[in-house]
């Protein structure tokens, strides 16, 4: 037939019989294997467990008794204990060894091993009775053995020991030549597993191309025409009832489709209109920052002119608190100024960019400790085997200005203050850490001290507004990183943030030492 039609067997139920049938011929060939590879394992036993420590304990055995037969001819020739070493050393290795071998043969092993072994013993008692332990009983050496005797018996000893050996090698024999054959029926029996496998792979193929691949081709094609922008070409698709059942799904996918596609299209153009709007706004927001930076400037510093004029001319004239009420308008002047100056300084950042590239941090440490020279009078700054970057230089380089400057203006009394700027790797970016031995942050500001004019402590104690730790962090997200406070430090403060490696850059080699600057 040129089709199985939707109404035949599903593609489960085909596929199960197929498999159902293979399996219990597999399974019987299975049990056949089992039983097949339990007696090759049997065999194998025999040969390594049993008859491979048999045949080397008997060439140990014979060994041991070369050693008695040697310490006896050495204890004829010379009388002296020493030479009877050997003879000792040979009777306590073949109680050893003749125990080993019985116990290998085990109480249903092979009655001619264990006659054999039984014979060795014998022929053992016999020599050490009548040749060794004779000569051994008379020190002085009145009596010479009768050469001619000893040799005999001991050749019977290793006439038994030989036959012992034969009959543990006829044993491994049997063993080898039944596993050789049990291992041909194994191999045969693989064999047909294997071959039944294939055939099952066959029709499995078979079965696949007729019921999946050609549908799921023809189904394929429709969806691409769906795809290139035919919303109304209706999906189906022959083969097994899964694939019929498949074709409509998508189908029915598709009618959802085209029938949201143009809920789509109207929030795209709503979309549109709010990026337009949002373009707008920030155009509205670059005059305002036009006009804080101009127009605003021009009567503060006006303001601020006349009120130190005032203060110049008229400073000792009038009252002390005439004197104060001036003094705090030219220092809300100043202050409202500076406000400003920082404000502008916040809003440009990442709207006016020179575009990223390769940046030295130790070079931008070195610039922006240069700017800072006037605090340094008695401070460490200490870098050392900083990592290129990718980022802004300018931008980097105010970073540096405000961390590095925060640290010397946040110091102790007591101590010259000494910041230190490390790195290390974290994945594809650098974490860089900025530490110093000042005042430190305690725990409960760790996340307001990085908020716009966010001061934590009064205006007459520390100079500045408030906004560097802001335009650090502004600085930090715009290079994709991020920044935090390591509250984890037994003293000062240590601030953390992440900038993306150098795409051309090497990781620095160690460094020992640094570059240190000290006033």
């Amino acid at each position: 037939m040129s089709r199985l039609r939707a109404g035949s067997w599903t593609l489960r139920s085909r596929v199960t019989a197929l498999f159902t049938v293979a399996g219990i011929v597999l399974a019987g060939i299975g049990v056949f294997a089992v039983v097949t590879a339990s007696a090759v394992n049997g065999h194998l036993d025999t040969i390594l467990d049993k008859t491979g420590p048999m045949r080397v304990a008997g060439q140990e055995l014979y060994s041991a008794y070369l050693d008695q037969e040697t310490g006896i001819r050495g204890y004829v020739l010379s009388r002296s204990d020493k030479n009877l070493e050997p003879y000792q050393r040979g009777v306590a290795a073949e109680a050893l060894l003749v125990a080993e071998i019985e116990r290998l043969n085990g109480s249903g092993g092979r009655a001619s091993i264990a006659a054999d072994l039984a014979n060795v013993r014998l022929r053992s008692r016999e020599w050490r009775s009548t040749v060794a332990e004779p000569v051994i009983g008379d020190p002085a050496g009145t009596r010479q053995p009768d050469e001619a005797a000893a040799t005999a018996r001991f050749d019977a000893v290793r006439a038994a020991v030989d036959r012992l050996q034969a009959d543990i090698l006829a044993l491994r024999n049997e063993a080898a030549g039944a596993a050789r054959r049990t291992g041909s029926v194994l191999l045969t029996l693989v064999i047909a597993a294997a071959v039944i496998v294939a055939l099952v792979g066959a029709l499995l193929l078979l079965l696949l191309d007729r019921l999946i691949t050609r549908p799921v081709t023809e189904l394929a094609s429709h969806v691409r025409e769906v795809a290139d922008g035919d919303f109304d070409r209706r999906i189906t698709s022959s083969g097994s009832p899964e694939m019929v059942s498949l074709a409509a799904d998508v189908d029915g996918m598709r009618r959802r489709i085209a029938a949201e596609l143009t809920v789509v299209r109207d929030a795209r153009a709503e979309v549109e209109a709010k990026a337009e709007e949002l373009t707008r706004s920030n155009r509205d927001l670059e005059q305002f920052a036009y006009v804080a930076s101009h127009d605003l400037q021009e009567p503060l510093r006006k303001v601020a002119s006349f009120c130190q004029l005032l203060q110049r001319r008229y400073a000792g004239q009038l009252d002390e608190r005439a004197d104060q009420y001036i003094g705090f308008a030219v220092d809300g002047a100043s202050r409202m100024q500076r406000l400003i100056n920082d404000l502008l300084a916040f809003s440009r950042i990442g709207r006016m960019t020179t575009g990223f590239k390769r940046v030295e941090l130790d070079r931008v440490v070195e610039d922006a400790v240069s700017q800072l020279e006037h605090r340094t009078d008695d401070a460490q700054v200490v870098w050392s085997g900083l990592p290129a970057v990718e980022g802004e230089e300018p931008l980097l380089t105010t970073l540096f200005v405000n961390l590095v400057g925060n640290s010397l203006k946040f110091r102790r009394p007591d101590v010259p203050p000494v910041v230190r700027v490390t790195a290390q790797r974290d994945g594809d970016d650098w974490a860089v850490n900025v530490r110093d031995n000042g005042i430190g942050i305690e725990a409960e500001f760790a996340d307001k001290v990085f908020v716009i004019f966010q001061r934590l402590h009064p205006r007459d104690a520390y100079e500045g507004t408030g906004i560097g730790l802001a335009i650090v962090k502004k600085i930090v997200e715009y290079h994709g990183g991020r920044i935090w406070l390591d509250l984890e430090v037994a003293e000062g403060s240590s601030i953390w943030f992440t900038l993306s490696a150098s795409r051309t850059a090497e990781e620095p080699a160690d460094v020992v030492g640094g570059e240190e600057l000290g006033r």
